[in-house]
């Protein structure tokens, strides 16, 4: 791969890549580095993991307190089931908080999109008055709900 996520946690990587590939099918952790004497934090901490999700590689680092995360960035999840976008929106919401739209914010302070994967056919569709509804109600909702999606599109 030539471009990969790089996310730079304050003191929390090795707790965060547990969590995500706890949660994802086809994820695990790949290696890990360990800062040494001198490094800014304490020798034997962790300071970086190779993990994947899904098949896509992440760098993880443990980068002191100047780091932070934004909404500025965020991780898209397609989802083909509501039942993947309700385990998802559980785990992933565990200590973090709901946003909107489909956006959660996790306990580590990443930004996440967990969003059906048909959502783009909704927003998309020919017809201007179902992708105006589908784009309202989604407006309206914290997770999105694929039923309540359709339903607002064909007008019910």
């Amino acid at each position: 791969m030539k471009i990969t996520t790089f996310l730079t946690f304050q003191d929390r990587a090795e707790e965060a890549v547990t969590l995500y590939t706890s949660i994802f099918k086809r994820s695990k952790i790949v290696s890990k580095t360990y800062y040494g004497d001198g490094g800014p934090m304490p020798k034997g901490t962790v300071m970086s993991i190779v993990f994947e999700l899904e098949g896509q590689t992440f760098y993880a680092l443990n980068g002191g307190s100047s780091f932070t995360f934004t909404h500025g960035i965020s991780l898209f999840v397609s989802c083909e089931t509501q039942a993947e976008i309700d385990a998802l929106w559980a785990e992933l919401t565990a200590g973090g908080k709901e946003v909107a739209c489909g956006w959660l914010v996790d306990r580590f302070g990443v930004s996440w999109q967990i969003v059906p994967a048909m959502m783009m056919d909704l927003l998309n569709d020919k017809d201007a008055g179902r992708a105006k509804r589908a784009f309202g109600a989604m407006m309206g909702m914290m997770k999105l709900d694929i039923a309540a999606l359709k339903a607002a599109a064909d007008g019910a």
